[in-house]
């Protein structure tokens, strides 16, 4: 994690915090799961992770559901103040598989949201989620 601190107009203190999962792409391609900003947790395109990725959309959406509540979760924040959600999927046929998984994770506090049908970084890839969430307190 690192920290930087900066003074941006009308000279406030923002400190910024980065937030790593150890995903595969962050180091190859350089960021951070999630950065803390300006009262935000603004958590990356996250996929499935890990050796044994489901070929499926749902199981694919509940494994980067996973990676992203323990990143909300590493920034002192929750799928509860998840406020903007973005999915990715590279066949948007795909996407209904998801909504269980989705309700559930966002449960009585469904954030905004919006599915676009893309290509993906790897083929294998059926659907990357990004989120921004509030920093309660």
């Amino acid at each position: 994690m690192q920290k930087r601190n900066r003074r941006p107009p009308g000279n406030e203190l923002v400190t910024i915090r980065r937030i790593s999962s150890g995903g595969e792409f962050e180091a190859r391609v350089g960021y951070c799961r999630a950065v803390v900003a300006g009262g935000f947790v603004h958590v990356a395109g996250t996929t499935a992770q890990g050796t044994d990725i489901p070929d499926d959309a749902a199981g694919q959406c509940a494994s980067a559901l996973m990676t992203i509540r323990a990143a909300l979760e590493t920034a002192g924040s929750g799928m509860e103040h998840v406020v903007r959600v973005t999915y990715m999927l590279p066949d948007r046929h795909e996407f209904a598989a998801c909504w269980s998984a989705l309700k559930d994770a966002f449960g009585e506090h469904p954030p905004a949201a919006t599915m676009i049908e893309c290509g993906l970084i790897d083929p294998k890839y059926r659907i990357e989620i990004e989120v921004t969430a509030l920093l309660p307190g």
